[in-house]
């Protein structure tokens, strides 16, 4: 059955292209499908998956980011990188429909979109984003690339290991690798209790958060 992968500009951003990741081609980037630009902006894949399977998939965009279908069915939780991975279920054929509409037996199943699936319920959508940025160490690639990870605010940095935010830097390449996210949850705490004084403070004694 043919189904059709959706990002939305809004999760683009200013990345240019993307790649589809997931069970279906052994999350290799290699065999990574490429995403084309749409009349409306968004970027879609249409592939041929198995009927009655389920898979887990993400995106990898060109700036480095790993994102993920905001409309997804479901997400699946990834230890390994402490990250969820977006999944799809593909509907089975069912025989008696074939039968009934005989005429049109030939003609490929119209395409099922991924992220009309299952829309999650509304009382799982994040509550409003802080800027991360103020973090002394954080950027705006690794705000994004927090962000990906469903780090979006102050308290939820504050609430993240050293050891799970370095994970993060690593899964998304070399070059975030040299930044040291030690002080980042302390940093963040104080952001969260909106101690603005008290953080001034540290981060004048900090140089890249460290």
């Amino acid at each position: 059955m043919k189904v059709k992968f959706i990002l939305t500009p809004e999760i683009v951003g200013d990345a240019t292209d993307a790649l589809l990741l997931g069970d279906f081609n052994n999350w290799d980037p290699n065999a990574g499908i490429g995403l084309k630009v749409q009349k409306d902006g968004t970027l879609a894949a249409t592939v041929a998956l198995e009927p009655g399977k389920t898979y887990q998939y993400r995106y990898f965009l060109s700036d480095g980011r790993w994102v993920n279908d905001a409309n997804a069915a479901q997400y699946a939780h990834n230890p390994a990188f402490q990250v969820d991975n977006c999944v799809i279920t593909v509907p089975e054929i069912a025989p008696a429909a074939k039968e009934e509409k005989a005429p049109k037996a030939e003609k490929a199943p119209k395409a099922v979109k991924a992220t009309k699936a299952e829309k999650a319920p509304k009382a799982e959508k994040a509550p409003k984003a802080d800027d991360l940025t103020k973090i002394e160490g954080i950027g705006k690639k690794i705000a994004e690339l927090l962000k990906a990870a469903e780090i979006t605010s102050f308290t939820d940095l504050s609430k993240s290991t050293p050891k799970k935010l370095k994970e993060i830097l690593e899964a998304a390449g070399s070059k975030f690798k040299v930044h040291d996210p030690a002080t980042w949850p302390k940093q963040a705490k104080l952001a969260a209790a909106a101690k603005w004084d008290e953080l001034a403070t540290l981060q004048e004694s900090l140089k890249g958060g460290k």
